[in-house]
C-alpha cells in the first residue's frame, strides 16, 4: 500500500496523526492491521481455522463452503473469513479510487436467496464498516442490479455507491456461497480478485476476539437499508416502453410465464411483466427459497428447462422465461415448447443485435456450433468470433476488440451469460430478456401478430446440430504419471499430443483460428477437447450429423489419449462402446 492510500485510510479510521507522517510510512501496514487488534489478548475466536484464502477463488468470483453438514465438503467461507475478505475488498477500494479523506466512500452488499446469505450479508457488513467505509444493504436483490447501484445517480437511494458486493454462488448446491465485486468500471478481473484475497489473508491471521467483537459495534452505526431493487425494475420497463413507442402497456393481451427457480429473479414477475400489461399466472417458483426445492436453477440444466417448457404448455403461454438463482443468466421458450437456450439463444440474441448493428461481431464461447457461425456470417451478416469459455474472457475480448477498432455489440456464452455493450457490458439475464421482449413489443406496436413466433422467425436458417454430447475426462492428479507436477501441466501436454495426432490424418482438418483447447473438423462434424478453467478435467464436446459420425470422432480422441493413463476416460469409452 502507497503512503497516499494509507493516510486516506487512516482519516477514516482515525488513527493517531503521529504515525501518518511520510517518515513513519514503514509503520502504517501495523497500524492498520491493528485495527482489527484491540488490547494483546489469547482469547480464542471462534471459527477461526486456518484457511487457503487463494483457494476460493474461481476466476473472477470467489466461491466456498457456507453451510456445514455435506460429507467431505469442510466450512471455508466462514463469517470471519467472509469480515476479512470484505475489509481486503475495501482497502482495494481505497487504493483505486484514491480516497482523499473528503468524503466516505460506500459500498452495495446484496444477496441471492441462499439460507447462509443473511449471516454472510452481516460478516460483510462488519468488514467494509470496519475499514471506515459506509454499507448499503440491499437485502435480496439480482447481481446485474448490484452493478447498476455504481452508475445510478439518484440520492435517495445512496447512489452512485463506489463499490459492490453480491453474495452468490449462482446455481451451485445449497451449501455453497460466494461474493462478486463491482465498481463502476465493471466486475473484477482475475489478478484483483487474488489481490483482495491476499490482503483478506493478511487481515484475517490478525484478528483477534476483541477486535472481531469490535468491528460487530462499529457496523452498527454506518449501515443503512434501501429497497434499490425498485430502481432496477423501473429501468428495466421503460427500456420496454421505449422500445414500443412509449405505450404504457406494450406487453398487454401477452401470456408470459416465469421460473425463478426459487432464486432472486421472481421479481420478474410482478415488477417487469405486469406494469407492462402482460399476463402472468402459471410463473412458478418465484418465493426465495435457499434449498432449492424444485429444481436447479440452471438454464442449462435440462430438468429446468423441461419444467419451464412444460409450465408454457400448461398455461398456454405465449412466451416463457426462466432464469439463474442471481439473474445474470436466463433462457425463454416459445409458445410451442422450442427452447431459446444454449446456440438458439446466442442465434437469437445475434438476430437482434445484427438488426441493430448491421455487420457487428458477436464474440460467443469457443463450444459454439459451426451451424451458428454459418447463421451469423452467411444469413445475418455479421462476424462469428468464437474465443474461450468463461464470461468474463468473452466480456473481455469484445472491449478488447472495440478498443482495437473491430466493433462488437454483443459477448455471450452457451452458458446463458450475455452481455452487451449498450448495458455497459454487464451480463444480465433480466435485460437480455428485455431485449427479447422490446423485440415483441415492437414488432406488435407496428402491425405484426403472432407472440412469440416472431422471435421464432428470426431464427430460419439456423442449422442444428443432429447430435452432440459433452464428455467430462478427469486428470487423477495422484496418478504416478503425474510426476508431482501440476494437472494444468499434465492437462496440455495432452492437447499438445492430441494436436499432432491430428495433423497425421488427412481426413481431419485443425480450426484455422482457435483459441482454447483443439478443435478438430471431419466426418460432417467437429469436436473441442480443452482444459477445464479452474478443475483436473478435459472436457470433450462433439457435433455431428449423425451418432455414428459422432462415435467417429470420439474414436479419434480415444485413440490419441491411450498413452496418458492418468486421464480417465471412462466417460468416452462408455460412449463410444454403447453406440
Amino acid at each position: 500500500m502507497d503512503c497516499h492510500s494509507f493516510h486516506a485510510i487512516a482519516q477514516l479510521l482515525k488513527i493517531p496523526e503521529q504515525f501518518c507522517k511520510p517518515k513513519n510510512c514503514s509503520l502504517q501496514r501495523s497500524v492498520l492491521d491493528s485495527h482489527y487488534q484491540a488490547a494483546p489478548s489469547t482469547a480464542a475466536v471462534p471459527n477461526l481455522d486456518k484457511v487457503d484464502f487463494l483457494k476460493l477463488q474461481n476466476g473472477s468470483d470467489i466461491r466456498g463452503v457456507a453451510v456445514a453438514g455435506v460429507e467431505g465438503e469442510p466450512l471455508n467461507l466462514t463469517e470471519p473469513v467472509s469480515e476479512a475478505i470484505a475489509a481486503g475488498f475495501a482497502a482495494w477500494l481505497l487504493e483505486k479510487k484514491k480516497a482523499d479523506g473528503s468524503r466516505r466512500l460506500s459500498i452495495s452488499v446484496g444477496h441471492d436467496s441462499r439460507i447462509s446469505a443473511k449471516k454472510l450479508e452481516d460478516a460483510i457488513s462488519r468488514g467494509i464498516a470496519g475499514a471506515g467505509l459506509d454499507v448499503v444493504q440491499y437485502g435480496l436483490a439480482s447481481t446485474p442490479a448490484m452493478f447498476n447501484s455504481t452508475i445510478t445517480e439518484d440520492d435517495a437511494f445512496l447512489c452512485p455507491v463506489d463499490g459492490s458486493i453480491m453474495i452468490t454462488a449462482s446455481h451451485l448446491p445449497y451449501n455453497r456461497n460466494g461474493f462478486k465485486f463491482f465498481t463502476n468500471a465493471g466486475g473484477l478481473g482475475k489478478a484483483d480478485i487474488k489481490n483482495i484475497l491476499e490482503r483478506a489473508a493478511d487481515l484475517y491471521n490478525k484478528f483477534t476476539a476483541e477486535g472481531l467483537t469490535n468491528s460487530k459495534g462499529k457496523a452498527l452505526a454506518s449501515v443503512k437499508r434501501v429497497d434499490y431493487m425498485n430502481v432496477y425494475t423501473s429501468d428495466l420497463v421503460k427500456a420496454v416502453r421505449k422500445a414500443a413507442g412509449n405505450i404504457e402497456k406494450p406487453l398487454e393481451g401477452f401470456h408470459i410465464v416465469v421460473d425463478a427457480g426459487n432464486g432472486a429473479g421472481g421479481f420478474f414477475a410482478a415488477k417487469v411483466l405486469e406494469p407492462l400489461g402482460a399476463v402472468t399466472s402459471g410463473s412458478q417458483f418465484l418465493e426465495p427459497d435457499g434449498m432449492f426445492p424444485n429444481h436447479i436453477p440452471n438454464p442449462e440444466d435440462k430438468t429446468a428447462m423441461k419444467a419451464i417448457t412444460q409450465a408454457v404448455i400448461d398455461n398456454k403461454a405465449d412466451l416463457g422465461i426462466i432464469f439463474d438463482t442471481d439473474v445474470d443468466r436466463s433462457a425463454a421458450v416459445d409458445s410451442t415448447g422450442l427452447e431459446f437456450n444454449r446456440n438458439r439463444l446466442i442465434a437469437l440474441m445475434s438476430a437482434i443485435v445484427l438488426e441493430e448493428h448491421p455487420g457487428t461481431t458477436i464474440v460467443t464461447d469457443s463450444v459454439t456450433s459451426d451451424g451458428l457461425t454459418t447463421f451469423i456470417e452467411k444469413k445475418l451478416g455479421g462476424k462469428h468470433h468464437r474465443f474461450k469459455r468463461g464470461y468474463k474472457n468473452v466480456i473481455d475480448e469484445a472491449i478488447r476488440l472495440n478498443s482495437v477498432g473491430e466493433e462488437s455489440h454483443l459477448a455471450i456464452e452457451t452458458s446463458g451469460h450475455g452481455a452487451l455493450k449498450e448495458n455497459h457490458w454487464l451480463d444480465d439475464g433480466a435485460y437480455l430478456m428485455v431485449k427479447i421482449l422490446n423485440k415483441i413489443a415492437s414488432a406488435r406496436a407496428s402491425g405484426q401478430t403472432g407472440g412469440s413466433k416472431v422471435l421464432t422467425g428470426l431464427l430460419e436458417g439456423l442449422q442444428e446440430p443432429a447430435f452432440s454430447v459433452e464428455l467430462r475426462l478427469k486428470i487423477n492428479q495422484s496418478h504416478q504419471d503425474l510426476k508431482g507436477g501440476s494437472f494444468r501441466d499434465y492437462g496440455e501436454a495432452v492437447l499438445k499430443h492430441l494436436e499432432n495426432y491430428i495433423d497425421s490424418d488427412p481426413k481431419l482438418q485443425k480450426a484455422p483460428v482457435n483459441y482454447e483447447g483443439v478443435r478438430v473438423s471431419g466426418y460432417g462434424g467437429w469436436f473441442l477437447l480443452r482444459l477445464s478453467l479452474h478443475d483436473p478435467v478435459l472436457p470433450l464436446n462433439i457435433e455431428a450429423p449423425s451418432n455414428n459420425d459422432a462415435v467417429l470422432l470420439g474414436n479419434v480422441v480415444r485413440a490419441a489419449l491411450k498413452e496418458f493413463p492418468a486421464l480417465d476416460t471412462s466417460a468416452l469409452d462408455k460412449f463410444v462402446q454403447a453406440s
